[in-house]
């Protein structure tokens, strides 16, 4: 039994490092809620999903069941009311929780009533709830700027598409005040490629001052102690080839300096040896 054993746990122990070498490499990828009107309005945003996934980014869906409640997964969230709390599920977040686990807002379609709510900084509904808590956590919160004005439910119970004017110029008043507060818009069909192109923005700007940290610090360190200017540290989880030879393009070093539990690969290993660098541990001398 104790035979048959063994090669399962090396598999498990082989597919837990391996999951932790990735995750070491790579970042963890952002992620979105969509927000829809109901269990059916989402099919028409197939595709943004489809681009979403093809381009690293998640996404979460919820969907609105009323004003003051919704399904997120298998989970349903509840707005707070007047003098009382509506718990229909103890292990729900609340809707001003929601946000701490997303990058970003996504809501395609926006009405006049939540416009209005959010832009005067009033709760009481999901779609309120979530927009004032992201804004207030400094996330994005992006909404489709072509939205009608009116709620599916309205739509069908009062057989009409469009707001009548009066209504139109109250629904783009709140609009230029939502985008005052931190509100993005753009066209609904595009809300997908806005949230990746955003993600990608934030990504290059992160590089850019990494990049510009790293040569600040070598610059400073070359200029201080001409001692280490042959040292470079590694402060990662995993010294893989591909970074060895970046590194021995843009400069060279006769030490690499590491961590204890940092893991070097053997391609890694045989680069450093090819090229006479020495790898040394943060704590020794």
């Amino acid at each position: 039994m104790s035979m048959e054993m063994k090669p399962m746990i090396e598999s498990i122990v082989r597919e837990l490092f391996y999951t932790w070498q990735r995750d070491a490499v790579q970042p963890p990828k952002p992620k979105v809620l969509y927000i829809f009107c109901d269990s059916t309005a989402h099919e028409a945003y197939t595709d943004h999903f489809i681009y979403l996934s093809n381009n690293g980014v998640c996404y979460d869906i919820l969907f609105l069941d009323g004003e003051t409640s919704a399904w997120l997964g298998m989970h349903k969230l509840e707005c707070g009311g007047v003098g009382q709390i509506l718990m229909a599920d103890e292990f729900a977040p609340a809707p001003l929780e929601v946000p701490r686990d997303y990058e970003g807002i996504v809501i395609p379609e926006l009405d006049l009533d939540n416009a209005a709510r959010i832009a005067l900084g009033m709760k009481g509904t999901i779609k309120s709830e979530i927009a004032f808590s992201a804004l207030v956590q400094g996330k994005f919160v992006l909404v489709g700027e072509d939205s009608s004005g009116l709620k599916r439910s309205d739509r069908r119970t009062m057989k009409t598409i469009v707001l009548p004017q009066p209504f139109i110029n109250l629904f783009s008043y709140y609009k230029q005040e939502l985008g005052m507060y931190g509100v993005e818009f753009g066209e609904q069909k595009r809300l997908a490629e806005l949230v990746v192109r955003k993600f990608r923005l934030e990504q290059a700007e992160h590089v850019e001052q990494s990049g510009a940290a790293v040569t600040e610090a070598v610059m400073i360190d070359r200029g201080e102690d001409n001692n280490n200017k042959n040292q470079l540290p590694f402060e990662g989880k995993l010294v893989s080839a591909d970074w060895v030879a970046t590194e021995l393009k843009n400069h060279r070093f006769r030490t690499l300096i590491i961590r204890r539990r940092t893991l070097i690969t053997a391609l890694a290993k045989d680069l450093l040896k090819a090229n006479g660098i020495a790898v040394q541990y943060a704590d020794e001398g």
